[in-house]
């Protein structure tokens, strides 16, 4: 395997040039100026509605053919059961509405209070409307780690996030998936967090819907949804009586925002190509692995770094503290308002926000409230200097 090489990543990525430190990629990484370009061209070449008559319809037809391999590569679905949509959290609460008119009052769905709200909200909602019971599954406030998710006969589905968006933690949803399958139950993923970290294999996972959002891995604002067709093929989405009633076209409301999809494709190749070499021989697959396995060597080395110095400051309470997580930090400092240290550091060029970040039942079970705390996250582009200019902010 080749070494990571970050100054490689950084000259692609033109946002960098502002000087500023980002660690708000949880929230949203900046873009390479190739997904920019990808984006920019399909615009500009002919382009309409799908079809097979006309240039600017193949056009269409092609871009999204492409993204929808492009995000099976990436998480190793069928893209026949990949769905875009404007968001992972518009695209869950079609899912959860659609799947909730055959959920009655003898039926469970279990979510937790480690989420973020796109994958508890949606299925509370869902729930209340069916008159399902929702169960709750805490974590640990002191380690960070998700308590066991128990199911039993009456369990329909089960989310639960693949990371914590705000706490970094990866639950074992192997496990997890296991325990769900027995009950005869669904899994619903979210992956926003983990995809961006580590490589994924929603097969090997056990997920029966992997969830991600291409604005946390370098590619642009909207959301997808991967699971197998024929899952899909039992779902009756509402839908326009004209719009086809195809999976997964039937999911996806309206003409889907092609320059977008784009966009999501040039970010994979991104991704596959962090770690360079072998496009000839090798599958994008393969390459997508490789190079977030080294990512994640990266990242993780990095963040022993990063967590080490943060040790060190005086009055700092660390929220993140499970075994196994990304490079993920939530913190706050005695004494001081995270909003404060938040602003604080921007006026450094280093910009680490502070809040719940949607995760507002994790933010409440570790008593934060809606105010939340510091996070910083490391992405592709995250460097030493970076973290050596976020600890001296610090400590000053």
């Amino acid at each position: 395997m080749g070494d990571y090489d970050v100054e490689r990543v950084r000259a692609r990525v033109p946002a960098l040039a502002s000087g500023a430190a980002f660690f708000d990629g949880p929230g949203g990484t900046q873009t390479p100026d190739i997904v920019a370009a990808a984006m920019a061209a399909a615009l500009t070449a002919p382009l309409s509605n799908q079809g097979a008559v006309t240039q600017s319809e193949r056009n269409a037809e092609a871009i999204v053919y492409a993204a929808r391999e492009a995000v099976a590569d990436l998480v190793n679905a069928d893209p026949n059961g990949v769905v875009f949509g404007r968001s992972m959290t518009q695209i869950t609460f079609d899912i959860s509405r659609s799947l909730a008119r055959d959920w009655g009052p003898d039926d469970e769905i279990v979510v937790t209070r480690l989420d973020h709200d796109a994958n508890v909200r949606p299925w509370v909602r869902a729930a209340e409307a069916a008159g399902a019971t929702i169960r709750w599954t805490a974590f640990d406030p002191a380690t960070a780690e998700l308590d066991d998710v128990t199911v039993n006969e009456r369990t329909r589905l089960v989310a639960v996030t693949g990371a914590s968006n705000l706490l970094g933690t990866r639950p074992n949803i192997r496990a997890i998936a296991d325990r769900v399958h027995d009950a005869g139950a669904l899994l619903y993923v979210d992956g926003v967090h983990l995809t961006a970290h580590a490589p994924v294999d929603m097969v090997a996972l056990g997920a029966d819907f992997y969830a991600c959002s291409p604005y946390k891995f370098l590619g642009p604002h909207c959301g997808a949804v991967a699971a197998s067709p024929a899952l899909l093929e039992t779902i009756t989405p509402d839908k326009l009586r004209p719009s086809t009633d195809d999976v997964p076209q039937r999911f996806e409301l309206g003409t889907l925002p092609y320059e977008m999809l784009a966009g999501v494709t040039a970010a994979i190749d991104v991704l596959a190509d962090l770690i360079a070499g072998d496009e000839a021989t090798m599958s994008r697959r393969d390459r997508i692995v490789r190079s977030m396995t080294a990512l994640e060597a990266y990242e993780d080395d990095l963040h022993q770094y990063l967590r080490a110095g943060l040790e060190q400051i005086p009055g700092i309470q660390l929220f993140s503290n499970a075994t196994h997580r990304t490079p993920t930090e939530l913190f706050a400092i005695q004494g001081k308002d995270s909003a404060d240290v938040y602003r604080d550091l921007s006026a450094r060029g280093v910009y680490a926000p502070a809040g719940s970040f949607y995760a507002i039942e994790a933010a409440e079970h570790l008593g934060l409230g809606e105010a939340g705390a510091v996070r910083v996250g490391l992405a592709p582009y995250s460097n030493r200097d970076d973290v050596d200019r976020l600890l001296a902010g610090l400590r000053q």
